[in-house]
């Protein structure tokens, strides 16, 4: 008997996947009995042991059968049952929810390298590793036990001082130590605060054009998502249609909107903590890339403006430090801390206290504060260097944003077939482009690109650029003014 042997760890898995191809391909029928184990170790140079443990285990699995005093043979096999049951089920041919629809529909698109434009990368070239990896290194060395178990007190405390500090100092943000709670990153955040504060069904508020990422938490939580205007002095909650369901929860970027890049004025920001307490809801504050404004200081809190405001801030360190951190956080009311503390604890598991422990010392040491003012530097040099590349096609009507602060342009286009064209090319040529029209909740939106620069080399930069402003031209000259 010859049996083909494919490639695997050891020769008994060797054997009894040979043995179960042959039975599951019917070569092997219903009833047929095996050559015994002496025969089958002599016919392909086994030790008796090697067949003995792979008839063991097809007779575990139900594959074969042993009949006392008769030998081993192959069990009731049907695969054209199990066949038609597959078929029958759908499995062959998922098909996703309307709810998971509705989330990939926010997720955007993917990419295996970034590139010039891709939006929310920061420059990880530029991040002191050696610095950090000694920071992970002393942590890990001196973490005591109890880090190894699971958690439940909302984060490393010296992380939620060292926070605390900073968020009141540059941010305005009105807490203390223990009202943050450090997250898996601020997805994580935005998870726990459609689970616990709102009910499926109910409303919640989002800014559009707005961020895919928080939308698709509110989506998976089975909330209604329900645009909010955002014009040049940000979000607009007195442009509400009078028949919209009443918010449980408003998402706002007051200090950087996104995609658009403008700040909330003070009156809009009156008028939103107004609208959120005459409802009886939440606003979720997200605060991701307040550090790189360049033209002024970093916009102060919406969370801090006044007493009481029914607003949980969210921030990141994904901008700041580096995505595959994970690290993010919530500061939220005093009547909430406990319930989201258990929350976190009993849905996520907290942990990487050692990389927490690790973050408050680059704060505390002084690393942090030395890091933001370098990047914030380096990206007002990219942004520069993208304009420049951009410079012929704006000489002739494409129109950027302000560029003020973060890490991103927007550049508006004319028509969608220019929008749609564009992105088309860009994935010929291997450059990605983000269409500002996904960022719209309702259908058409407004045409435009999203352009990252914070994650790119000058040199890239000046590349994609110059490709860019020749693709526009060019298709401006077709499509017409």
């Amino acid at each position: 008997m010859q049996l083909a042997l494919p490639s695997a760890a050891t020769l008994t898995q060797r054997l009894y996947q040979s043995l179960r191809d042959w039975i599951q391909e019917g070569k092997l029928g219903a009833g047929t009995a095996l050559p015994s184990s002496r025969q089958l170790a002599h016919e392909l140079g086994l030790g008796r042991n090697t067949v003995l443990g792979a008839i063991d285990r097809l007779a575990a699995e139900g594959f074969v059968e042993t009949r006392r005093g008769a030998g081993v043979f192959v069990a009731e096999w049907r695969p054209e049952a199990l066949t038609a049951a597959v078929s029958a089920s759908g499995i062959a041919a998922p098909s996703l929810s309307a709810r998971g629809r509705r989330i990939l529909d926010f997720s955007g698109v993917l990419s295996d390298r970034y590139t010039a434009f891709a939006p929310g990368v920061p420059a990880l070239d530029r991040f002191p590793r050696e610095r950090w990896q000694r920071l992970l290194r002393r942590h890990r060395q001196r973490a005591p036990l109890e880090w190894h178990d699971y958690q439940h007190q909302g984060g490393v405390p010296a992380l939620r001082e060292a926070l605390c500090d900073y968020l009141q100092l540059s941010r305005s943000v009105r807490c203390r130590p223990g009202q943050i709670l450090i997250t898996q990153g601020a997805q994580q955040g935005f998870e726990l605060i459609a689970r616990l504060l709102a009910d499926a069904g109910e409303a919640a508020w989002v800014e559009e054009p707005g961020y895919g990422g928080a939308q698709s938490c509110f989506v998976a939580a089975g909330l209604d998502t329900v645009p909010l205007a955002v014009d040049e002095e940000g979000a607009n909650v007195e442009r509400v249609p009078r028949a919209t369901p009443p918010p449980r929860l408003i998402y706002v970027t007051p200090s950087h909107q996104y995609p658009s890049g403008v700040t909330m004025t003070l009156p809009r920001r009156m008028a939103l903590l107004d609208a959120a307490r005459r409802h009886g809801a939440w606003i979720i504050e997200d605060d991701y890339d307040s550090e790189f404004r360049y033209a002024s200081a970093p916009i102060a809190s919406l969370q801090g403006l006044v007493d009481n405001a029914p607003v949980i801030y969210v921030g990141t360190f994904s901008k700041v430090l580096y995505p595959g951190l994970r690290l993010g956080y919530l500061v939220l009311p005093e009547a909430l801390v406990d319930a989201f503390k258990r929350a976190n604890a009993r849905l996520h598991r907290e942990g990487q206290y050692v990389a927490q422990a690790a973050v408050a010392t680059f704060i505390a040491e002084g690393h942090f504060v030395r890091h933001v003012a370098k990047m914030r530097g380096l990206y007002r040099q990219r942004q520069a260097q993208l304009r420049r590349a951009l410079a012929p096609a704006v000489a002739r009507g494409l129109v950027l944003s302000a560029g003020q602060a973060g890490m991103h342009l927007v550049a508006e286009l004319d028509s969608f077939e220019l929008e749609t064209e564009l992105v088309s090319r860009g994935q010929e040529a291997g450059i990605l482009l983000s269409p500002l029209s996904r960022y719209f909740l309702q259908p058409p939106g407004r045409p435009g690109l999203v352009l990252g620069y914070a994650g790119a080399t000058e040199t890239e930069i000046a590349s994609a650029g110059r490709w860019l402003s020749d693709s526009w031209c060019q298709l401006r000259i077709r499509h017409g003014p």
